[in-house]
């Protein structure tokens, strides 16, 4: 069995290191406010070698070592754990996770599907949710826990017994989760964003989760509802292209080392939103899918550039 030092070395005797192009990044990333940390939505892209990467490693690779080069690039301070969706970790993993990287990063983590899913026994199940997700995550990552995030899928509007029904669920379900746990919650069905889902959130101790997706209204919007909530998180997360579908993008913009197709609009509304939170003293999570523009990492830096005031070439 490897021990811990074998699993985190870092330098030419490691499976795999950040790229030292990364390095050139460090004066942008002193410039994003220290409130805001950006990321992507998982770490195991063999593609980003030269970008975050310092050489091609297979998956089982990068899912095992990965970790520690990824948070080693100045840019990325946060990272979504979206594994959890199809199936939940063990404290021991999470433990795992919080000896790769500084005290500085924080991780994201979706929940596992059963509990968000309508029609799935453990739906909206406290119970479920503490023994699964909250107990040890909270217990693994520590301090390095930036949110739990809660992702219902897009879902037939009167399934849960309409959009007041659904906030009732969701109300009753949050305030039996303990206080102090960061938590939010991102849903993709329109007809469920309404006052009283606003409602919910804020009584259940839990923040809005920003998405930029095709299936959800666009952040504008979103933010008609009310400002990002200073009392918990902002986890912001930019997914998919307008029109897009997650396969066809993926099909298309394969290897993800370039963007290919530069969204400024929604960069923008991305900003905007995490610069606000930030100056209302929230701790701001914005992670990026290589299906929003084409490549993460550039992603993160035209954002950051953005944030710091300046323009990022396409």
């Amino acid at each position: 069995m490897e021990s811990q030092s074998e699993l985190f070395r870092t330098g030419p005797a490691a499976p795999v290191d950040v790229a030292p192009e990364a390095a050139a990044l460090a004066p942008l990333a002193q410039r994003v406010p220290a409130g805001i940390r950006l990321g992507t939505s998982s770490w195991s892209f063999p593609e980003w070698a030269g970008l975050v990467y310092d050489r091609a490693a297979d998956p089982k690779t990068l899912a095992r070592h990965g970790l520690e080069a990824y948070a080693r690039h100045p840019l990325l301070r946060t990272v979504g754990v979206d594994r959890t969706y199809y199936e939940p970790l063990a404290e021991a993993a999470y433990a795992e996770y919080a000896a790769a990287v500084s005290e500085d990063f924080r991780f994201v983590v979706k929940a596992t599907r059963t509990l968000t899913t309508p029609g799935e026994e453990g739906f909206l199940d406290p119970g479920l949710a503490l023994d699964s997700l909250v107990g040890p995550a909270w217990s693994g990552l520590g301090g390095k826990l930036g949110a739990l995030l809660f992702q219902f899928p897009p879902t037939a509007p009167g399934a849960t017994g309409g959009p007041r029904g659904f906030a009732e669920a969701l109300y009753r379900f949050l305030r039996e989760l303990p206080a102090g746990v960061p938590t939010a919650v991102e849903i993709r069905t329109p007809a469920w964003y309404t006052a009283d889902y606003r409602a919910a959130l804020r009584h259940g101790g839990a923040t809005h989760g920003w998405v930029v997706h095709p299936r959800m209204v666009p952040l504008d919007e979103q933010r008609a509802l009310g400002a990002p909530d200073a009392e918990g998180p902002t986890v912001i997360r930019w997914m998919l292209a307008p029109g897009a579908s997650y396969e066809a993008a993926r099909d298309a913009w394969a290897p993800f080392q370039r963007l290919q197709a530069p969204d400024p609009e929604n960069r923008d509304r991305v900003a905007r939103l995490a610069l606000e939170a930030a100056a209302a003293g929230s701790p701001v999570f914005v992670v990026i899918n290589n299906k929003a523009e084409g490549s993460s990492p550039r992603s993160v830096a035209a954002l950051a550039e953005r944030l710091a005031g300046g323009e990022h070439p396409a």
